[in-house]
């Protein structure tokens, strides 16, 4: 009979940041093992259950024993299982035997081809299986393969020692409202549970039926057993709270807290204004990675100086919960203020020398040489597109000098944001000041680029050293690895070059990168392989953004050496794509890029065209269109508009095709054949100035 199936495994506190995929991963390996032994109806639905203190799945519609199957058995081929004589040979018998059919004769065998072959087959039909034998193996299989990031050894009464992430008290098994003879762990399954740990009565309770598990929990043991039923409802709480506050709360804060309380409640904190002179995000990381804490900024973005706290326990009068939590947090406002006014008493330029005595990386050298050779990198930079070079000079000299501070010591995840605010502090020029957190962007994807020139200089550097330095000692990306984040580094490049609309070049960018590592043993320039890595992270940007991979290849197959244009020649592609004469032209250009490859030795002794040498009419007609259009496609492309530089070509369409009908290219006469040759170069470079339009070519 089929009924709804309910496993839980009721724990110890679990750790809460491993919480939802050690229950997602729970309730997957339950489902999808049973699903492979065909208990599960199609319409059977899973729901997982994870708290701090259970792992739990429930699946409906589970079959009691499985449905009987008709199987089709190879015993033997016939070569093996007869004799020369045409009887059943010993090998036969004891196939049968080891089968469990020794009693089966060749009459009750199928004789069948079997490939060029032909064997002997039994078809028989193989009782279902129970639930409960089953499940006892899929739920061993299941615990062994649970995501678990450190496991514990723990001994059960009984003495034994068994391991698992946290140490295991019941085993709750139920189909419908039967329990189901399991064991795991050295527990034998029931139908009792516990609930919250101080609302609750203290005492275990039975579910009496799968079907109310949910609601047993929560009415009986005070438990929200949904992760994202708690998630929720903390969502809700915390926006009711805020009133016209802003309450900050992102999403990996809410499923750590969801993953700590199993009925939350949210109360209102405060802490002293005194502590708003400290930067604010100072204190915001403090209360989110120390305490999680959900702080409060106005409508403007200011910090308020009250805050949010997710509680496990529910109460009239959470005085008690409130004052504990203020002096709990107090402390950890004080360092932060301390470290603040400490920090302030030493410059950021008087902090320097100190970066010599910090390992980059052993064939690098220290952070203070990786300083040097961005500062002389972003000065470069700045020069090249007309910014203030001393700017650039100095915004990068001083961008890592907050790694030595107290703050940044203790959160690391303020460096950059710290080094702005000591800078201006300090005096230093406000695009010096921003260029210290501003060169670190963007930080990852979607993230904002750098607002000022000084701030844009310094991040091209700092990622382009980087991305060179660590290719060049053979550190670079293989397969998911990517340790030093060149990837990242890589995208945040071509997204700068590419949305600020630099033009700068990729070849002098990473000449002039290289340049800064002269006298560096170990050192293999890199460029190449890292150029052809910049440009893989472009393809890949560009087709996220909605470009089709015909188009991207189009505009990339060319190897661009600046791509502050890319974008404008694609809407260019895309443009000319639309047109009805583009298919025809792709498929020429296509063929005339063969024909080219094909032929190089003739093309180098080939001149210009020589219109003596046109004969056919197709040809010469081709030739004055190529003429005529020539100055039209140089004009539009100087301007640069490159959508009307392709939408020209548009106007070749019925001269290319008549030429390819009528004229033979490959002419025997071979001053004819390198004229001919010569025009369709001609051609060629017109057609692709903007783009390889051969990818077009379906």
């Amino acid at each position: 009979m089929n009924q709804t199936l309910l496993v839980e495994l009721q724990t110890e506190e679990l750790p809460p940041k491993a919480l939802v995929k050690l229950g997602a991963a729970f309730a997957a390996g339950i489902t999808n093992g049973l699903k492979a032994r065909d208990f599960l109806e199609a319409d059977s639905v899973a729901t997982t259950y994870a708290t701090p203190r259970r792992l739990a799945v429930s699946i409906t519609n589970v079959r009691g024993t499985s449905p009987d199957k008709s199987i089709r058995e190879k015993v033997l081929p016939v070569s093996v299982a007869l004799d020369k004589d045409g009887n059943p040979s010993a090998p036969l018998a004891k196939k049968l035997a080891a089968l469990g059919f020794p009693d089966l004769q060749i009459a009750d065998l199928e004789r069948a081809q079997d490939g060029k072959a032909e064997s002997f087959f039994y078809t028989y039909t193989a009782a279902g299986s129970a639930l409960a034998g089953a499940l006892q193996d899929v739920l061993a299989d299941t615990v062994t393969k649970l995501p678990i990031p450190k496991v514990m050894s723990y001994q059960r009464p009984d003495g034994a020692t068994v391991q698992f992430v946290r140490p295991v008290h019941r085993l709750l098994a139920l189909h419908g409202d039967a329990v189901l003879p399991l064991s795991l762990l050295g527990l034998a399954a029931g139908r009792q549970t516990i609930g919250h740990r101080f609302l609750s009565h203290g005492e275990a309770f039975d579910i009496d039926h799968a079907d109310n598990y949910a609601r047993v929990l929560e009415s009986e043991g005070k438990v929200m057993s949904s992760a994202e039923a708690r998630k929720d409802s903390i969502r809700k709480q915390l926006l009711e709270k805020a009133g016209a506050d802003q309450v900050l709360m992102p999403e990996s804060l809410l499923d750590e807290v969801a993953a700590l309380v199993e009925w939350p409640v949210v109360y209102e904190c405060r802490f002293e204004d005194e502590f708003l002179a400290v930067p604010q995000e100072c204190l915001i990381l403090t209360m989110q990675t120390n305490q999680k804490y959900f702080a409060l900024t106005d409508s403007e973005g200011k910090l308020r100086s009250r805050f949010l706290i997710v509680s496990n326990i529910a109460t009239d009068d959470p005085t008690a919960i409130v004052g504990g939590n203020e002096r709990v947090v107090r402390p950890r406002l004080s360092d932060a203020k301390f470290f603040f006014e400490q920090d302030k008493k030493k410059t950021l330029e008087s902090r320097l020398p100190q970066l010599s005595s910090v390992v980059y990386h052993n064939k690098l050298g220290s952070q203070a040489e990786r300083s040097d050779r961005v500062t002389k990198l972003a000065t470069c930079i700045a020069t090249r597109l007309g910014f203030d070079a001393s700017l650039a000079q100095r915004g990068a000299r001083l961008s890592k000098a907050d790694l030595l501070t107290d703050m940044v010591g203790e959160f690391p995840e303020l460096q950059g944001i710290m080094g702005t605010y000591y800078a201006r502090h300090d005096g230093e020029h406000d695009e010096v000041a921003r260029a210290a957190s501003e060169h670190y962007q963007p930080r990852f994807a979607g993230d904002a680029l750098p607002s000022t020139n000084t701030g844009l200089a310094v991040a091209l550097a700092d990622k382009l050293e980087t991305l060179v330095g660590i290719w060049a000692i053979g550190l670079q990306p293989t397969g998911e690895k990517d340790p030093f984040a060149l990837r990242r580094h890589a995208l945040g490049v071509m997204r700068m070059l590419v949305e600020k609309r630099l033009p700068l070049s990729l070849s002098e960018l990473l000449g002039d990168a290289v340049t800064t590592f002269e006298g560096q043993a170990a050192f293999k320039d890199p460029r190449i392989e890292v150029t052809a890595f910049m440009l893989d992270r472009l393809r890949g940007m560009l087709r996220e953004r909605g470009f089709s991979p015909n188009e991207v290849e189009a505009v990339l197959a060319q190897n661009p050496d600046r791509v502050d244009d890319v974008v404008g020649r694609l809407e260019a592609v895309q443009a000319f794509a639309a047109l009805p004469e583009a298919a025809s032209l792709a498929a020429a250009n296509k063929r005339i890029t063969n024909i080219l490859k094909k032929n190089e030795e003739a093309l180098a002794q080939a001149g210009e065209v020589d219109p003596a040498l046109l004969q056919d009419e197709a040809e010469k007609k081709l030739a004055a269109a190529v003429t005529r259009v020539q100055p039209e496609v140089d004009a539009a492309f100087a301007a640069g508009d490159f959508t009307g530089t392709l939408k020209t070509l548009a106007q070749l369409r019925d001269e290319v095709d008549a030429f390819f009908n009528d004229v033979m290219v490959m002419a025997e006469d071979v001053a004819l054949r390198n004229n001919r040759l010569a025009l369709l170069r001609s051609l060629h470079g017109m057609m692709n100035r903007v783009a390889d339009i051969s990818k077009l070519a379906a």
